[in-house]
C-alpha cells in the first residue's frame, strides 16, 4: 500500500485543491481522484436487495458513523437497495474508513531574481555561474521542498446475513493536501459504488468532479484509464 502511497504523490500535489472541494482557477473544473479495488462472490441472484448496518463496538453511538452510513445508503438506492430490520435484511453491510498522513521531499528547481545581490547591482553570480534577464542561475540549484500529504479510505463490506459468507468488498483510497475525512467522503463513497458490482479483483482509477453537487445530473463516475491496464479493469495479485 505504501508503494501505491508513494507512486501517487505528484498526482496528488497537483490535486490538494479539488481534494479540498475547491474549483480550478479560470472556471475550470478540478477533480478528485480515486483507487478503486474490489473482490466479489456476487451471484446477482438477489430477489430483493435489503439491508442493514453492521458496526463495531467503537462504531455504536457514533455521529460520524451514521453520517457515513447515510451517504452510502443513499448511493446504495441507485442500485435499488433498501434498509430493513435485521431480521429482514438479507445483508449485512460493514463500514471501515480512516485517515494517515506523510510527508513528502520533492527535489526541484530554485530560481532566485537575477538582479538580486550582484556587486556593483549587475547580475547575481552563484559557483561562477552568471544569471541573466528573467532565466535564472544556468544550471539552477535545486532544493528539497517538504509537502504534507493525506491519504484517506473507506471500505464497504457486503455479507449474507443467512450463511455469514462476504460477497463483496471494495475499498477506495484518495489522496491530497486536505487532512479532512469528512470533505473526502463523499468522493470516496461514490468512487467505491460506482458501476456496482465490479467484477471480482478489479482495479481502477474513478475521476470525479470536485463539486458532486454540480454534477448530480452527470454520469456517476468517468473512469481513467491505469498506465498499462485495462480501461475497464485488471485482475489483482492474489494474497500470499
Amino acid at each position: 500500500m505504501m508503494k501505491t502511497f508513494v507512486r501517487r504523490v505528484t498526482r496528488a500535489l497537483a490535486l490538494a485543491a479539488a481534494a479540498a472541494g475547491l474549483v480550478g482557477a479560470g472556471g475550470c473544473a478540478s477533480y478528485v481522484t480515486s483507487d478503486v479495488t474490489a473482490f466479489t462472490a456476487w451471484s446477482g441472484g438477489d430477489v430483493e436487495r435489503t439491508y442493514t448496518f453492521k458496526r463495531t463496538e467503537s462504531q455504536q453511538n457514533s455521529i460520524e458513523q451514521s453520517t457515513y452510513e447515510a451517504q452510502v445508503a443513499d448511493e446504495l438506492s441507485r442500485y435499488s437497495f433498501r434498509p430493513a430490520a435485521p431480521p429482514a435484511a438479507h445483508y449485512a453491510i460493514e463500514l471501515q474508513y480512516g485517515s494517515r498522513d506523510a510527508t513528502v521531499v520533492v527535489r526541484q528547481p530554485a530560481y532566485v531574481d537575477p538582479w538580486y545581490g550582484g556587486p556593483m547591482g549587475g547580475p547575481y553570480w552563484y559557483r561562477g555561474y552568471p544569471s541573466y534577464g528573467g532565466w535564472g542561475m544556468f544550471p539552477p540549484p535545486y532544493v528539497d521542498q517538504l509537502y504534507a500529504i493525506f491519504m484517506h479510505g473507506l471500505t464497504i463490506r457486503f455479507t449474507d446475513r443467512a450463511s455469514g459468507r462476504e460477497v463483496y468488498k471494495v475499498t477506495a483510497t484518495t489522496t491530497g493536501g486536505s487532512p479532512s475525512l469528512v470533505l473526502a467522503m463523499p468522493y470516496l463513497v461514490r468512487s467505491a459504488l460506482a458501476d456496482f458490482p465490479l467484477e471480482n479483483g478489479t482495479t481502477r482509477v474513478v475521476r470525479l468532479p470536485a463539486d458532486l453537487r454540480a454534477a448530480s445530473n452527470e454520469t456517476a463516475a468517468s473512469n481513467e484509464k491505469p498506465v498499462g491496464s485495462a480501461a475497464r479493469a485488471t485482475p489483482a495479485a492474489p494474497a500470499k
